[in-house]
């Protein structure tokens, strides 16, 4: 009944079962409603082509969208892409907003930006400092019975 995370759970059940038509109905629906997951996974099906044509400008449309909404796998994306076109300033600022929100292959990447010299010390500090803070937000004795249960 137009719940975006329900949209969500049936997109992936449909993407699970190779339906990816499906999947991009219900992920589409998703998006429609403001669901960054919904936002990104369309994004991910422009970008592989799968029950759609490939489409590198709707791909990256939604995956801003994501971003700009909180998604911070999204936001990791960006920050790779940018760094494979060589923007590396543009690429450590989508790292650095990916590493707070939690993303710890983001905090990777800028250990690599920094000793490239593309980010300060006192910026990946900060950073890394921040990152800690959001993975402590996020335990909880749920998180680590969910985690147990289904495995990292």
């Amino acid at each position: 009944a137009n719940d975006p995370m329900a949209l969500c759970q049936m997109g992936g059940k449909h993407y699970n079962k190779g339906d990816y038509e499906g999947a991009f109905q219900y992920y589409t629906k998703a998006a429609a409603l403001g669901d960054m997951d919904g936002h990104y996974k369309v994004s991910c099906l422009f970008y592989e082509g799968e029950g759609i044509k490939k489409d590198h400008k709707k791909f990256m449309y939604h995956l801003e969208i994501a971003a700009i909404g909180g998604h911070h796998i999204a936001r990791h994306n960006l920050g790779c892409i940018e760094g494979e076109n060589r923007r590396f300033e543009r690429s450590v600022k989508h790292f650095v907003i990916a590493a707070k929100l939690g993303h710890t292959g983001a905090m990777k990447a800028l250990w690599q930006h920094y000793s490239e010299g593309n980010i300060t010390k006192e910026k990946l500090e900060t950073t890394l400092r921040s990152h800690q803070a959001a993975i402590d937000a996020m335990k909880s004795p749920q998180r680590e019975a969910a985690q147990a249960f289904y495995g990292d």
